[in-house]
């Protein structure tokens, strides 16, 4: 199937499509013309990416996880790296979200003392 076809099925524009293509996630053939030519499990492929993307996966992990994901199903086979690869994003994101939980801690204890002092003037 040609570009314009995956990009109605998948309801993912041309453009990021052009893009997969370009961070090595999708490997379409090229005919005579030069148009890419998407195999048939080409939308399948494309929902396995926006899936991982949204989990917040790096196109470079996607990259490495992708031989390993086949099918339609959820998951992907326990091919070497997978794993550690899954541990290590969420490790990160585990990170991240202390890290965000400190910060609104902080700002809120600011807003708090910030409102307290404007009671304090308002009852001057």
């Amino acid at each position: 199937m040609l570009i314009g076809e995956l990009s109605r099925r998948t309801g993912v524009a041309a453009r990021l499509l052009r893009y997969y293509d370009e961070q090595g996630l999708l490997r379409p053939d090229r005919d005579s013309s030069g148009y890419r030519v998407y195999a048939p499990d080409a939308p399948y492929v494309v929902a396995r990416i926006r899936g991982m993307l949204a989990a917040g996966l790096t196109t470079e992990s996607i990259r490495e996880m992708l031989p390993c994901a086949d099918g339609e199903g959820p998951g992907i086979e326990p091919c070497p790296e997978v794993l550690r690869t899954m541990t290590a994003h969420l490790a990160r994101m585990d990170a991240d979200i202390a890290e965000l939980s400190r910060r609104r801690a902080a700002l809120a204890a600011f807003r708090d003392a910030t409102e307290a002092r404007q009671e304090r003037a308002d009852a001057r």
